[in-house]
């Protein structure tokens, strides 16, 4: 029996409707979230930038986090509208392409950019005693710098992986209705490879980001203990501070593993049905990561909380003096 993966459709078109609106509308959501917590980092730190001429290492790192991630949204828009509204387009070679090198370089320079902040973090915050960890922590900022030029190979070794991918699935998409069932299993042989491939390299940073998450989170706990032998006024107050870097740290985990095992599942999931529309549904957990991670480095880092406070307290008050102007409006002409 003959089955043609291009044509596999499990839900009525009604269904489909419903499920695509629903699907735009959230993906719409998250990029709306993700941009607005993006470009406020990029465009306090630039100012910053441009106002002091100069900028600590950590404001340009989240500097380059955030502008990778404003690209890695727009990519992620474009292709939800594209799989949603124009499935044929998305379908041609050319189009597939181009959206999966530019989510890959994107999805790289934000994962390993996120790496370094974590590692950053774990160097300037965590106490370890362990003299290779003290080695470390007094070359903080060219560890970092090492770490994005280690980043390079892999992200060559990606275009390498995609480019014989790419030009296997050519050969496919230019062949004859009647030879394409027998090339279905090399297809899938040749992307089972691939993933393999591609989940090597992205494991990598995955490791030291969570490993430098956890190492973190124990030093925290730790000191926390100490803290709470000798409670005093001071110290209370510093024990709720690492509270409170707790909870971020731990909420950075789990968007971080969440949007890790969504990758993962949504390329597997995309081998066995691709053309499945709820499949596109696993892709809406990748995007809580470059949209959540925004508000939670807003809310732990003090400048941009305060700079976000005023923001807020000011269009709270432009918003009240916009009620106030046109009832006096109304009552002037009775005065009179």
């Amino acid at each position: 029996m003959r089955h043609d993966v291009r044509n596999l459709d499990f839900f009525p078109a009604e269904m489909l409707a419903g499920l695509d609106k629903i699907f735009l509308t959230l993906s719409t959501a998250e990029f709306v979230i993700g941009m607005s917590g993006n470009v406020f980092v990029g465009l306090v730190n630039c100012s910053e930038w441009i106002k002091n001429q100069k900028i600590s290492f950590v404001d340009f790192i989240l500097t380059c986090l955030a502008l990778s991630r404003i690209t890695q949204l727009l990519v992620s828009l474009w292709q939800s509208f594209v799989m949603t509204l124009s499935p044929p387009f998305y379908s041609t070679w050319k189009s597939a392409k181009l959206i999966t090198l530019l989510w890959r370089i994107t999805n790289h320079w934000t994962t390993w950019f996120t790496t370094c902040l974590s590692i950053f973090y774990l160097l300037k915050i965590a106490h370890f005693s362990h003299s290779f960890f003290l080695w470390l922590k007094w070359r903080t900022n060219r560890v970092v710098l090492a770490i994005l030029v280690l980043s390079l190979p892999f992200l060559l070794f990606d275009f390498l992986v995609l480019e014989s991918l790419n030009d296997f699935f050519l050969n496919v998409y230019v062949m004859d209705e009647s030879n394409l069932t027998l090339h279905i299993n090399d297809c899938k042989s040749l992307y089972i490879k691939t993933l393999i491939l591609l989940s090597f390299s992205y494991t990598i940073p995955i490791v030291l980001s969570l490993t430098s998450l956890v190492l973190l989170f124990l030093s925290l706990v730790r000191h926390i203990r100490n803290l709470q032998l000798n409670v005093m006024g001071s110290r209370d107050a510093s024990t709720q501070a690492h509270k409170g870097a707790i909870k971020m740290v731990m909420s950075f985990l789990l968007l971080f593993t969440v949007h890790f095992f969504s990758i993962q599942l949504t390329n597997w999931m995309l081998l066995i049905f691709w053309n499945n529309k709820v499949t596109k549904f696993i892709m809406l957990a990748i995007y809580v990561f470059p949209s959540g991670h925004s508000l939670i480095l807003i809310l732990g880092n003090s400048k941009l909380r305060q700079t976000a406070l005023k923001v807020l307290r000011h269009l709270k008050s432009t918003l009240k003096r916009e009620k106030t102007v046109p009832s006096l409006q109304i009552d002037v002409p009775g005065s009179f």
